[in-house]
């Protein structure tokens, strides 16, 4: 009985362990993509700097989450809900990274602007910012506390998220047609890059509320798109 106590104790410790890693990353996921951003929006190189250094960390916890669930798939065999932890984990902690790759590839472009002399486009990349970092921070609290319907409600964020990086693709891409210095066009093409890589963030966050649908439901809504998804989990 004790040994199996003991087992019992070891498999949640490697659950919490797990969990604590995938929570670090969000947090160094976060911090990443805002270093990024406001060292853009201040024209602060160093938050840039760290931005691109920090995410080698996020990269390495994933390895770490992935090694680790795959030593607890092997030797815990562990079932329900439990199973769907170890594999919501490993998803979440492959969208954190995706994000904090973001976060390094903004940041590094925003080097390239920040090469430049001052252009007042930068200022249109905060709305957007905000809101991928809003969206982000809630896919992640719909992922720890287990709310499937917060998780629901970002796909519409989502979308207005796609919307107004469509919007300001459109906008900068105009004023490069009227642009008639050449060197100017070039910190414009970077900040398109950069919205761009907000998009995304968008994208992996949405991806994450679904893994957090997935461990709290056990029904697995991805590709089926906002309507289908309620549907789905209306009916479960």
């Amino acid at each position: 009985m004790a040994d199996g106590v003991h087992t019992l104790g070891n498999f949640e410790n490697a659950l919490r362990e797990v969990r604590s890693s995938v929570l670090r990353m969000a947090s160094l996921a976060e911090q990443n993509l805002e270093n990024a951003v406001r060292g853009l929006l201040t024209r602060n190189g160093e938050l840039c700097n760290e931005a691109i250094v920090e995410e080698e960390e996020v990269n390495q916890l994933e390895r770490k989450i992935d090694q680790e669930s795959i030593e607890i798939l092997m030797r815990y065999n562990p079932v329900a809900g439990d199973l769907r932890g170890v594999i919501a984990g490993m998803r979440v902690s492959n969208n954190l990274e995706r994000i904090s790759d973001e976060a390094r590839n903004i940041a590094r472009r925003a080097r390239r602007v920040l090469k430049h002399p001052e252009i007042e486009e930068v200022i249109m990349i905060e709305p957007l910012y905000e809101m991928a970092m809003s969206i982000f921070r809630d896919a992640m609290r719909s992922f720890t506390e287990g709310n499937s319907e917060l998780g629901l409600s970002l796909y519409a964020r989502d979308k207005a998220l796609d919307e107004a990086h469509r919007s300001i693709i459109k906008d900068l891409s105009k004023r490069m047609d009227t642009e008639p210095s050449p060197l100017k066009v070039k910190p414009f093409l970077q900040l398109v890059f950069i919205v761009r890589s907000l998009e995304r963030v968008g994208d992996h966050s949405v991806n994450i509320a679904e893994d957090g649908i997935f461990l709290e439901t056990a029904t697995d809504i991805r590709h089926l798109g906002p309507e289908k998804a309620a549907q789905q989990l209306q009916g479960r």
